[in-house]
């Protein structure tokens, strides 16, 4: 029995979330309809998108769809998207321009997390986002998504290993932030807005990992008026990089 519990990140499928994917200009590899499906106008739509940008359109049976989408909650359509092209971290050390601004995530796995988390980076002018191999989502078509076609404009850089990461940041003058609720400081007191930043989000749930806590210069937290009241990985993030540019 085939298991259809997990979509596949390497497809977006759906008709409204297809159109906003092609919209986005997503680099994909083909566009596949369902085989003797019915063809409305959304599908028309993306058909004409995905023709406009040099996209394959090809027909698949109702089956191949439900193999590629990981789901049966296609709708008859499905964007095979293309892997992402990640920049090396040397090179997003060295194309920083000082003060630089880096995002990096630590166990974010969830990918529309990661997608706006991306979008914010691109809005505010981050140099660009560090990703870990392990236990974070990657780039896929969710994240490409979720970021509003923001991955193609800012340059995402996949390492092993985010705290020997942390160690080649310090080793190119950025002081190293990590973003938590019980930070031993927050933006309002920052006093090194001029400095090259290495900025670092955990996961909602655990927060930073110790190692890289430990290997923080400084642990920042965002002032709330509610403490009662906890924020979404993706909007403190947000936030952060507000009161960065703000004070820049």
């Amino acid at each position: 029995m085939r298991d259809f519990d997990k979509s596949n990140d390497d497809a977006v499928m759906g008709k409204n979330a297809v159109i906003e994917a092609l919209n986005a200009k997503i680099p994909a590899k083909e566009l596949l309809i369902q085989k003797e499906g019915q063809v409305d106008e959304k599908i028309k739509t993306a058909i004409n998108l995905a023709k406009s940008q040099n996209i394959p359109v090809k027909e698949f049976p109702r089956r191949g769809l439900d193999d590629v989408a990981g789901s049966r909650n296609h709708q008859g359509i499905v964007l095979k998207t293309k892997q992402f092209n990640y920049t090396h971290i040397d090179r997003l050390f060295k194309s920083a321009k000082k003060p630089a601004l880096i995002v990096a995530i630590d166990g974010i796995t969830d990918p529309q997390n990661l997608g706006a988390i991306v979008r914010s980076a691109a809005a505010f002018g981050a140099t660009g986002v560090v990703i870990p191999e392990r236990r974070n989502a990657g780039i896929g078509g969710s994240v490409w998504k979720a970021s509003a076609g923001a991955a193609a404009r800012i340059p995402i850089a996949q390492v092993t290993n985010l705290v020997n990461t942390m160690g080649l940041a310090k080793e190119n003058d950025f002081f190293v932030i990590g973003l938590a609720g019980d930070g031993d400081a927050n933006f309002k007191n920052f006093k090194l807005f001029d400095q090259s930043l290495f900025l670092i989000v955990g996961s909602e749930g655990k927060g930073l990992s110790r190692l890289v806590r430990e290997r923080c210069d400084q642990i920042l937290s965002i002032q709330i008026t509610n403490e009662v009241e906890s924020l979404n990985a993706s909007v403190a993030t947000a936030i952060a990089l507000h009161q960065i540019s703000e004070n820049r």
